[in-house]
This record gives C-alpha cells, sequence and structure tokens, in this order.
C-alpha cells in the first residue's frame, strides 16, 4: 500500500534518486524555474483573478505582443495539442529541425506530452527545452508544455521506470486522510519534479465530487462530498503554484457524478443549478480563490441546467454564464480533449473549436483533428460567425497569464 504520510522535502529527495535530487536540490532553475522570493514578485500581482489597473505596464506589453500576432497565429494560440498532432511525426521523443518547422508553420499554444513521449529525465529534459525555444522563436512568446499529472490511475511520469519517481498514489486516499496540509505537500511535491523537467502545467488537480458509486472519478477524486473535496483542491493549487508550475482543477462544472465515460460517448447529470451550486461547484470556487490559472471544462451534458444535451464544452450557460459570470473566473477556460466520443459525437471534427469558442471557451484541448479545427475557426471568422474581437479576448488572456507567469 501507497504510504500517503506528508511528503517533506528530505522524503521526496530520498525517494527520487538523481532526478528530485537535483530538483530539490535547488538545480530546478535549469529547467526554467525561478525562487521563491522571485516567483512571488511575478505571480502575486498578476494572477489571473487580477484587474488589470490603469498603466498597468504588464497590460501594456500584452497588447504590444497581441498586435505583433498575424491573425492565424492568433488562432494558432487557441490550441494546446499532442506533439503528434502539430509535427506530423508517429511519436515524438525529441525536438528538433521538425518541431522547429511546425511551431513556425503553427505556433499552438501549447503542447500536452503522454507517457509514449517520455522516456527519461534527460530525454524529457531535452525535448521540452528545444521545444520552448522554438515556440519562442516565431512569436517571442513561451509555450505552455503540459502534463496530466494527478497521481493514481493518471501519471505520466510518477511510476514511469525511466524517471526514478514514484507515484504519488490515488487521490481518494490522500482525500481520506482529511489533511488538506497532505494534499498541499503531495501537489508541491509533483510540481517540483515536473518544474525540473521543465513541464510548466499540470492539467491537476481532479476537482470532481464522486458521488456516484458507479462512476469513473472514483479513485481520482478526492472524496463524495464538496466539505472533503474543496479544501484538497484548494490546497493543491498552493502546492503546484508554489512549485512554480500551472495547474487546471477539472472537470468544470464536476463530472463525479455522471453515468457513462466521456472518452467513449456522452455522459449526463440531471442535476439542476441549485443542486450543483450546494456541492459540485464548491471545490471549483476553492480554486478560484486560489487563483488557479486554468479550469478544465469537461464534457457533461446538463440538460436542467442548459435546456439542451450539448456537453458543457460547447454550451455558453455552463462557460460564460456560469463559470466567468456567475463565479467570477477570470483566468484560462480550457477544454478537455476535444478528441473523446463526447466531444465529436456532438459536433464535427470541423467544428469543435468554433463551437467551444461561441461558448466562451479561451483553449481548445486535443481536437480530433487539428488542421480541420484551425481551418474552421479561419473559416468562422471569414464567414462573421467568429469576430477578431472574440478571438482577441482569449488571446489576451493567454498572453497575459504566460508573460505573468511563465516570463
Amino acid at each position: 500500500m501507497t504510504d500517503l504520510r506528508p511528503i517533506t522535502r528530505r522524503q521526496a529527495l530520498a525517494s527520487g534518486a538523481t532526478l528530485l535530487a537535483l530538483a530539490l536540490a535547488g538545480c530546478s532553475g535549469a529547467a526554467g524555474s525561478a525562487p521563491d522570493d522571485e516567483r512571488a514578485t511575478v505571480t502575486d500581482p498578476l494572477a489571473p483573478g487580477a484587474s488589470d489597473a490603469e498603466g498597468d505596464p504588464l497590460d501594456a506589453e500584452v497588447s504590444a505582443a497581441v498586435d505583433k500576432l498575424t491573425l492565424e497565429q492568433k488562432v494558432a494560440q487557441l490550441f494546446i495539442v499532442r506533439p503528434e498532432a502539430v509535427t506530423g511525426v508517429g511519436q515524438v521523443t525529441a525536438a528538433g529541425e521538425t518541431t522547429r518547422a511546425a511551431l513556425a508553420e503553427m505556433p499552438v499554444a501549447g503542447i500536452c506530452y503522454f507517457a509514449d513521449n517520455l522516456l527519461d529525465a534527460d530525454q524529457t529534459r531535452e525535448m521540452l527545452s528545444n521545444t520552448m525555444s522554438y515556440g519562442r522563436e516565431v512569436n517571442g512568446l513561451p509555450m505552455f508544455l503540459c502534463v496530466d499529472e494527478e497521481g493514481g490511475t493518471v501519471s505520466r511520469v510518477g511510476g514511469n521506470p525511466g524517471f526514478g519517481v514514484d507515484n504519488v498514489g490515488d487521490m481518494c486516499d490522500v482525500g481520506a486522510t482529511g489533511d488538506a496540509d497532505q494534499a498541499y505537500e503531495v501537489a508541491k511535491h509533483i510540481g517540483t519534479y515536473l518544474d525540473y523537467l521543465g513541464f510548466n502545467v499540470d492539467f491537476a488537480p481532479d476537482a470532481d465530487i464522486a458521488n456516484n458509486p458507479d462512476g469513473t472519478m472514483g479513485r481520482r477524486s478526492f472524496g463524495s462530498t464538496a466539505d472533503v473535496v474543496a479544501p484538497m483542491v484548494a490546497a493543491q493549487v498552493r502546492g503546484f503554484t508554489d512549485a512554480g508550475v500551472l495547474c487546471a482543477a477539472k472537470h468544470f462544472p464536476g463530472i463525479g457524478g455522471a453515468l457513462g465515460d466521456s472518452h467513449d460517448t456522452s455522459i449526463y447529470s440531471e442535476k439542476t443549478l441549485d443542486e450543483i451550486r450546494a456541492e459540485e461547484l464548491r471545490p471549483f470556487e476553492a480554486a478560484i480563490e486560489e487563483d488557479v490559472p486554468f479550469v478544465m471544462v469537461g464534457h457533461l451534458s446538463m440538460p436542467n441546467v442548459t435546456g439542451d444535451d450539448d456537453p458543457a464544452t460547447i454550451s455558453s450557460e455552463i462557460v460564460t454564464d456560469l463559470l466567468r459570470s456567475e463565479l467570477g473566473y477570470e483566468g484560462i477556460i480550457i477544454t478537455d480533449s476535444m478528441g473523446m466520443g463526447a466531444a465529436t459525437e456532438a459536433v464535427g471534427v470541423e467544428r469543435v473549436a468554433v463551437a467551444a469558442l461561441l461558448a466562451g471557451v479561451d483553449i481548445v484541448l486535443m481536437p480530433a483533428d487539428l488542421q480541420a479545427a484551425y481551418q474552421g475557426v479561419l473559416d468562422a471568422l471569414s464567414s462573421g460567425e467568429l469576430t477578431e474581437e472574440r478571438v482577441d479576448e482569449s488571446v489576451r488572456r493567454i498572453v497575459r497569464t504566460k508573460l505573468a507567469r511563465l516570463g
């Protein structure tokens, strides 16, 4: 059984072999991290929830960066994809001239890596470092270098034999301790080794409430009530932030009680808006209070909230009315993978990005066909269905987060 006592810096140093020894001894700067005092200087006044004060120098920097982008480059910033989608290579484990040329052609906002891309620490650090450099060459902007590293069943590095880092175990076991400090330590531990490798975004923590015993989120969720889950989520946002890694609360508005698996098909909840306000929304509200940089929207259909069967990822009632307006979230809204069955059933591959943007989403994650989704946005702009002002709204939010949080 996994030892789920809080992970101290000394324990992490011992268990992580050379990789974590370097990371926790202060060598993570090689992968682009900053000391805690420098990181606080950068992030505190510039968090996604911070308002743009008049005369804010960052606001001018964001405007200048956005103004330099062509329309095509702006559209590219609306996507985070797998490396294979942008390069056309079957399995990417390195970043060289093919990656450089691909990013010059389509400078996407970021890349999301999976276990097949990650062989060992040296290979991963070089691949991510090169990718970041090539992205900056195109438009001067840092890239989001992303991974799903929740722990337990969703772990690309922890437990991977190439890295010498133990899997931290399932979050249901962390939640069962009732100790939010432990959730913080787990997130900081994960964030520390990800930062060392060069990742700057972790699609975690899971903010779903596992209140359906037949659901798929039982091991990934911290628990079955908001009272358990909300403080754990808040603590993990702080842990990832203190480790220098951006994080994403997922899967809004909460898929823990849904039937089915959105990887394969549509999933539904019959709950009303008042019912989810009382439970499902509370962990996301806790994450927003901690200035979580991303909120990931899931493919949950909520007919008693939206009046139709559209998944939340393309629902303006969920994305704009609920998350952006009612909850007041000002950070980046990203979809869950738009290559999942629940997304492709709802809308064609050429329309997934347009539908998400019309709903109020900022970044479309891993569409099934990147070229079709990208061209779909350009076509919608050409026809007037989408405006450049709408695209600029999301691009400014993306660029601001990059400049404020990644430098």
